[in-house]
């Protein structure tokens, strides 16, 4: 599985990142990092990522924006929402839009691998 990571916070894309390459899931490879849903749809069109974790607050282009594009030029992409509890309605928005999980802000190690692995089921 071909993973990209995209989230504002150089520390929340590191940790995914970290988690991923210590070997936590088996047979996923990190292929792309971006700070934002613009830079983000610029790696995917090189990546072409399987599975993405999108942030939903972002600047220049927000994570419901990101999913929206995302999935047009990549239909099969499962997306794991990854936010702050805050964001719940615009979560809800975000899987109506076709994104196959979320995972709320903070999570352990553990979770995030449990939600990975489950949104990774869906394809």
């Amino acid at each position: 599985m071909r993973l990209m990571v995209v989230d504002d916070s150089n520390m929340i894309r590191s940790r995914i990142a970290r988690v991923v390459q210590d070997g936590g899931l088996k047979g996923v490879v990190l292929v792309g990092l971006a700070r934002n849903g613009a830079e983000a749809i610029r790696v995917a069109r090189t990546a072409q990522p399987e599975v993405v974790t999108m942030d939903l607050t972002m600047p220049e282009m927000d994570g419901i924006e990101c999913i929206t594009e995302l999935l047009r030029i990549a239909p099969h992409t499962n997306i794991l929402v990854i936010s702050a509890l805050s964001d719940k309605s615009t979560a809800i928005a975000a899987l109506r839009l076709g994104a196959k999980g979320f995972l709320s802000k903070p999570f352990s190690d553990t979770e995030l691998k449990l939600a990975l692995l489950d949104v990774m089921e869906t394809r």
